[in-house]
């Protein structure tokens, strides 16, 4: 299969060496420049997880463009989530009948958030996996599990081409029935954790305080009446992280689900993305719902994004 990642970010790189190593194709496109400044190689660190944990630490050649074409089997998008509107737009001129995997966190209406692509012609996803990149290394990995909305009406035939090309790099897929109300407990999370992150100076800091995650509960907590404005279920994992007593969710995360060692652990820890739009983006949906957001209002007032809309105020 021929494959074209939007963007060389964190998650396109990771999972495009894993297709590459499966037999695919794989090039990337990046923004104007982008492609002198990134060069052929970037330098990779990979704690591959699909079998037990392997660390993959190579110089992996990749394939650039900074023009789009529809010459491709399938388009992965996973970019920064304010980048999507204007991937979307992009995508709809120049990537012609080519189907597309929105494999990214959303907070939008789905069909809205991809306008004014088709419908019909995208299938939403998630990965299981993070880090990040810096002076060209990539430091991250990724786990055996991706997450794929089930097929739509019209969208089996995208699915199915989807589901072969994971399965044919041994990923397991977990089906979602309700990719929207996933997407929005899982973006509700990330502002939570973002909330948390900008308190502490940065994503590896947060697991250097015994107290963190608790305060991530705390602030999910907040987050939940929003959730539910927007007529959201309130999944099994928001569940736990608010109804868990908060000294609990510290020891249950620092000694279970992100124990020193673990692969999810090291996903945070080479996080070195800029938070704060997750927040953005909840802070505003609560102002527009009347409800009261104290503890992540604190935090918004302290990202680029809400100083971006005072200086263009004043």
């Amino acid at each position: 299969m021929r494959i074209l990642f939007f963007g060389r970010g964190v998650i396109s790189t990771q999972y495009a060496w894993a297709f590459e190593k499966a037999g695919h194709t794989v090039e990337f496109y990046v923004r104007k420049g982008r492609k002198e400044t990134f060069g052929s190689d970037i330098e990779l660190e990979l704690w591959d997880g699909r079998k037990g944990k392997q660390v993959i630490k190579e110089s992996w050649n990749v394939k650039l463009h900074e023009e789009l074409s529809p010459n491709y089997d399938l388009i992965i998008v996973s970019v920064n989530t304010e980048q999507l509107p204007e991937a979307a737009q992009l995508l709809s001129t120049a990537a012609g009948n080519t189907p597309v995997l929105i494999f990214n966190n959303v907070w939008q209406d789905l069909k809205s958030s991809i306008s004014p692509l088709p419908i019909n012609n995208v299938v939403f996803g998630f990965p299981a996996g993070g880090g990040g990149i810096a002076d060209n290394k990539f430091r991250g990995g990724f786990l055996k599990m991706v997450f794929l909305e089930k097929p739509r009406a019209g969208t089996e035939h995208i699915n199915n081409k989807i589901k072969a090309l994971f399965e044919s790099a041994h990923f397991k897929i977990s089906w979602i029935k309700d990719m929207q109300n996933w997407l929005w407990n899982h973006f509700a999370m990330n502002a939570a954790m973002e909330t948390e992150v900008l308190k502490r100076g940065s994503f590896p800091a947060l697991m250097n305080h015994n107290d963190s995650f608790a305060n991530v509960g705390r602030n999910m907590r907040e987050i939940i009446p929003v959730l539910k404005a927007r007529g959201a279920k309130i999944d099994m994992i928001s569940q736990l992280i608010t109804k868990i007593p908060p000294a609990l969710l510290d020891t249950l995360f620092n000694k279970i689900i992100l124990a020193k060692g673990s692969l999810p652990r090291f996903f945070i820890e080479y996080n070195n993305s800029k938070p704060g739009f997750a927040i953005f983006e909840v802070v505003k949906e609560a102002k527009k719902l009347g409800i009261p957001l104290p503890r992540l209002t604190v935090a918004y007032d302290k990202t680029e994004y809400h100083k971006a809309i005072e200086n263009s105020t004043s």
